[in-house]
């Protein structure tokens, strides 16, 4: 019997800011809910290159990369599959609109974050906001067994 390989399937999220909030997007597929911004990177596709798309796709907006964020790798954070995404974080011009899969968006501070947040996008926001504050990625990241 040939034995099948399951591979995670590798994603990126991006966290836009602008002004003093980030870019939330709210889906058309499940789950529905609000998420950051981001989705599936293709074959032969730079991570990088993959969270410039996906943003313009889904925000309309283009955005330029400011730092590699972090690596999030639950298997349990997407129900639909095991998924790996890499967060980056970005600046952005043009102007917003919901485009592609999203069928609303909106800049929201950490006060006014909208409800339901879908997948790990929760934690993810929130480790976003800690390190905003000043926390290092060390203090946020440290690994826990």
């Amino acid at each position: 019997m040939e034995k099948r390989y399951r591979n995670p399937l590798v994603t990126v999220d991006i966290i836009i800011e602008i002004n003093s909030g980030i870019v939330l997007i709210e889906r058309v597929n499940p789950p529905h809910g609000w998420a950051l911004p981001g989705g599936f990177a293709d074959y032969g596709e730079s991570l990088e290159a993959c969270a410039v798309r996906e943003a313009r796709e889904e925000t309309s907006l283009d955005v330029t990369l400011a730092e590699q964020f972090h690596t999030y790798s639950d298997p349990d954070r997407d129900p639909r599959h095991h998924t790996v995404t890499t967060v980056f974080i970005a600046k952005a011009d043009g102007i917003l609109r919901a485009d592609d899969d999203a069928k609303n968006a909106g800049i929201f501070t950490q006060d006014e974050l909208p409800a339901p947040i879908v997948f790990d996008h929760g934690k993810i926001i929130n480790d976003y906001f800690r390190y905003r504050k000043g926390e290092s990625k060390k203090s946020i990241f440290a690994l826990q067994f």
